[in-house]
């Protein structure tokens, strides 16, 4: 008999979850192919660029995977603009000023001034932080990358100094995306507690009854059509009950 922890709940759906592995190959790729680039004088570098067939087809590699991740971001944001114009679904993704008090309430819950996190619905603040993180760094991008790829014609219709700032822009970001997929978004599907050794959700499109009480409550009960009190209250009895049979 399934009890409320192992319940199994669907978040995502096909296409969000192909979208999803589509975006880690893609940005594997960029990242290896364009930071190979920029510590060429690196041992590792260098090894990767000669593994790959020199540095001619590490720029190929680069630029038509940058092509492809212009079509993936394009599509995403065409898609996700449609849905919300035609109401298909809601803006889950906008920044509003609750999540800030959000992120007081977890700071609050992380040092012991309160008993329980931020109650969340589709999406929690980090989350959005990231994805936002993600859509404009995006597109910061994929403007410079294609300056640089064509500088004469950028410089056509552009100072010439467009040329050196959007290189500063495109490496820098570059550094930066890479530093937060390594340490925030790694950390957040990997090594945090609460899905040690891996969130599996991105794999399967489903989580754990009991992890979206503890994160997604106000979306539970959305789903459920449940006050928020009853859900919290229904948890907690249940994991009495199987505490109890421990």
């Amino acid at each position: 008999m399934s009890t409320p922890g192992n319940d199994r709940i669907r978040r995502f759906g096909s296409g969000r979850i192909v979208e999803h592995q589509l975006n880690a190959v893609v940005f594997l790729l960029l990242v290896i192919t364009g930071l190979s680039q920029r510590f060429h004088d690196y041992a590792l570098a260098q090894w990767i660029i000669l593994k790959l067939g020199g540095v001619d087809t590490v720029r190929l590699i680069h630029r038509f995977t940058g092509i492809f991740f212009t079509v993936l971001c394009s599509v995403h944001i065409l898609a996700a603009s449609a849905g919300v114009l035609l109401r298909r679904f809601r803006p889950s993704m906008v920044i509003t000023l609750n999540d800030f008090r959000d992120a007081i309430d977890n700071l609050k819950y992380y040092f012991g001034i309160s008993n329980h996190p931020a109650r969340c619905g589709r999406y929690d603040y980090k989350q959005k932080f990231e994805y936002w993180g993600v859509v404009v760094g995006g597109m910061l991008m994929i403007a410079t990358g294609l300056i640089l790829w064509f500088p004469v014609a950028a410089s056509r219709y552009l100072p010439g100094e467009i040329i050196p700032a959007a290189k500063a822009a495109h490496t820098n970001e570059a550094l930066l995306a890479f530093l937060v997929i390594v340490i925030w978004h790694v950390y957040n599907s990997i090594f945090s507690p609460e899905v040690f050794p891996l969130d599996t959700a991105i794999f399967t499109g489903s989580i754990s009854r009991e992890r979206m009480v503890h994160e997604h409550p106000l979306e539970l009960a959305e789903m459920e059509g449940k006050p928020l009190a009853e859900i919290l209250d229904h948890h907690q009895d249940s994991t009495y009950q199987i505490q109890s049979h421990e």
